[in-house]
This record gives structure tokens, C-alpha cells and sequence, in this order.
């Protein structure tokens, strides 16, 4: 069956299993960490800095590992990517006494190494597979892997809060590193050796010397992604569990289905999107706008105090069809705008900015909830995406 397949839908398919696999993985650890910690006594605070170094490492993965893969290949990349992983999961078998707040920020810092590696890799590598001419089906393909990834992300999440459930936070990490450990072992094997190698060798100053389009489409990245998690990736589960005296599986089954129909809504965005009257930039303009009008709803809703659940549960779900269609809409966009040869430089210098909002909306995450509470950090989630908004007004049209 598969033989009967072309070389290029071989090659989207395994990196996309690869993707998956890793992405399973990855939602379950960012729930297993946040879960344990907070139930050994961490504050809101205390829980996002050991993302800190998980964040950071993304951001200085993205900008070197562009560069590494345009000279090396994507092949290598990605297969680097899913070893630290392994790794990743492996320092973290040991009991808790020995699990220290500076062994656990290492264990995460190869995490996020591993996650833009991989993330990188698979994004950069599509833009190989399809004709520069055929946009339209480069955009499904970007949506494809990016909402199946995020929904997989979701079933991680639920995974990790099952897991530390039935097996506790080690056998968890026991479990997860034999999976892994097993989609690498494929991937050495099968994955095209040459794929993304650049024909020229880019210099070290390439990492930094970038168009119009990439600069202004990094810096509303930056900005989309810092509104995300300043509010959505510490804040929100533990504001489920100390508020709403929710269980562990309870917080990762609800994070869980938010992130699975954002998956979803992600992957049919090219539909949601197919207006002919609108280019993808007015699009994104269009999108952006609503996007921002949805945490600021649900700050208004809890700040008159209705019904808590009721009014996270529906303000969530808006969020997710909005903040979904308008991710995807930036990533159809980058690997578009990127160069065909070194794309993994652009891609990876775009990744870069999304791993450094992300570095921030977590900081900022555990210090606004923690000093000023929940809707305060609505609010600057609110801020920071009118500004990506804003942002986009100056990306140029692209030529057909």
C-alpha cells in the first residue's frame, strides 16, 4: 500500500508520524510537571520557572538549529530532536527527593531543545515537498500537520494526567521514553538522508539578516503566542485546581479537549479561510481582530462574577476556534513567505520569536497570576493580541 505512494507522501507521512509521536510526548510532560509540582507544594510562580529553561532553549534552538539544518539536513534534525527527548525523559525517572528544582529545569531545557529540533524539521520540510506554485495545497498540508499535531498535543495532555494517575510521575516517564525511544529507532532508518540540505552553505550572519515579510510575520508571532500562554499555560490549570478543586485527570481531560478541538478547528482552517475576495494577510488582519475580543469577554464575565465554570468553559471554547484558524493562518504564511533554498532558516528564525513568546506568556503566566490573579492576566493577553494584530498590517502582499 504504501509503496504505491509517491516519494514525497512517503516522506510527509513518516515525518508526520514522527511529529505525532513526539508531540504525544511533549503534552504529557507540560502536564505531569505542572500537576506533580503543584501537588508537592510549588507556587504558580515556582511551576512556570521550570519552564523557563524549556522555553529558552527553544528560543536559541530555533535560531541555531535553522541554520544547522539547512547545512546538515532536516533528516538530522528532526532525529536529534526525538534522541534529546528520549534523554529529556529519561533524567526524569528519578524518585522525587533527588529531583531537584535545578535538575528538572535541565531535564526540561533538553525538552525544549528537542521540541523546536523536531518542530522545525517537520514544518521546514513540507515546503520541500510541495511545488512552489501549488499554494493552495501547501496551505492543507501546513494545517494538516499543524492541527494534528496540536490535537495530538491535547490527547498528551490527558495522557499525562492519566498517567501520573495509574503510574505516578516516574513510571510515566518510564512508559513515554520505550514509545519514543521506538518511533527513533524507525526514523534513523527510514527518513530521506539528503532532505533540506541547503546548495549553498549559509553564513552565521544568515541567521539574522531577513526579509520584510519574516520579520513583521516573527514579530506577530511573538506576540500571538506570549497572549496564548500568559494566561492559558500555568495560570489556567492551576486556577482549575485551586479554585475549582478540580482533580488531576479532571484539569488534563478538560486542557485535553480544548486542545484536541483546537487541533481540529486547526487542521479545516483552510476552509473556514477559502474567501477568494480575501488574500491571506487580510485574512489574518480579519481573524486577529476577533481573536483579540475573546479573552477580554471572559475577563468581563469573571469580573461581574458569573458563573465561573459556565464562563471559562464557553469563553475557552471562542478562544479555540479563533486563536486556531488565526495560528494556522501564520503558519501557512511563513512556510509561503520562506526561501526554497535554506527555508529551514527562515522557518527556524520564525520559531524562534514563537519560542520566545512562549518564554514570556510563561514567565508571565506564573508572576501576573500569582501577584494580580486570573483576569489580569486576560487582560494582557487581550493587549498583547491587538498588537499582533496591528503587526500584521505591515506584512507585504505576496507575488503569485
Amino acid at each position: 500500500m504504501l509503496s504505491q505512494l509517491s516519494s514525497a507522501v512517503r516522506q510527509y507521512l513518516l515525518v508526520t508520524t514522527n511529529y505525532w509521536a513526539f508531540t504525544l510526548t511533549d503534552g504529557a510532560l507540560r502536564m505531569l510537571v505542572v500537576l506533580h509540582f503543584h501537588q508537592l507544594g510549588y507556587s504558580a510562580l515556582e511551576v512556570a520557572m521550570l519552564f523557563l529553561f524549556y522555553e529558552f532553549f527553544g528560543v536559541v534552538t530555533n535560531l541555531f538549529g535553522g541554520w544547522l539544518g539547512s547545512r546538515w539536513g532536516l533528516n538530522r534534525s528532526m532525529n536529534i530532536g526525538l534522541g534529546l527527548q528520549v534523554a529529556a525523559l529519561g533524567m526524569l525517572l528519578l524518585p522525587d527527593g533527588l529531583l531537584t528544582v535545578a535538575w528538572v529545569m535541565a531535564a526540561q531545557a533538553l525538552s525544549g531543545i528537542a521540541k523546536d529540533l523536531n518542530k522545525m524539521s517537520a514544518k521546514s520540510t513540507i515546503k520541500l515537498l510541495v511545488p512552489d506554485q501549488q499554494q493552495g495545497r501547501l496551505y492543507k498540508w501546513v494545517a494538516l500537520l499543524t492541527g494534528s499535531k496540536n490535537a495530538l498535543k491535547g490527547v498528551g495532555f490527558f495522557l499525562g494526567g492519566v498517567l501520573l494517575t495509574w503510574l505516578g510521575f516516574q513510571g510515566a516517564m518510564l512508559a513515554m521514553m520505550l514509545m519514543l525511544a521506538m518511533v527513533w529507532a524507525v526514523s534513523l532508518v527510514y527518513l530521506t538522508k539528503e532532505t533540506g540540505r541547503s546548495r549553498y552553505k549559509p553564513k552565521f550572519s544568515d541567521l539574522l539578516s531577513k526579509s520584510q515579510p519574516i520579520n513583521v510575520l516573527s514579530l506577530a508571532r511573538f506576540l500571538l503566542f506570549g497572549a496564548r500562554d500568559v494566561w492559558f499555560v500555568v495560570a489556567l490549570p492551576v486556577f482549575l485546581a485551586s479554585q475549582l478543586d478540580w482533580n488531576h485527570w479532571q484539569v488534563g481531560s478538560f486542557l485535553a479537549a480544548w486542545l484536541i478541538g483546537y487541533g481540529f478547528v486547526q487542521g479545516g482552517a483552510p476552509k473556514l479561510t477559502r474567501n477568494a475576495d480575501l488574500s491571506p494577510r487580510r485574512q489574518a488582519l480579519a481573524w486577529g481582530a476577533a481573536l483579540s475580543l475573546s479573552p477580554l469577554l471572559l475577563s468581563f464575565a469573571l469580573w461581574q462574577q458569573w458563573p465561573v465554570a459556565a464562563s471559562i468553559m464557553l469563553g475557552l471554547g471562542a478562544f479555540c476556534v479563533l486563536f486556531a484558524v488565526n495560528s494556522s493562518l501564520h503558519s501557512f504564511l511563513i512556510v509561503s513567505y520562506a526561501r526554497n533554498d535554506g527555508v529551514s532558516l527562515d522557518v527556524g528564525f520564525y520559531y524562534m520569536a514563537n519560542a520566545a513568546g512562549r518564554l514570556v506568556g510563561t514567565v508571565l503566566s506564573g508572576w501576573i497570576y500569582q501577584s494580580f490573579g486570573f483576569i489580569a492576566c486576560l487582560v494582557v493577553s487581550t493587549v498583547l493580541l491587538g498588537l499582533s494584530t496591528l503587526t500584521m498590517r505591515y506584512l507585504p502582499q505576496r507575488e503569485a
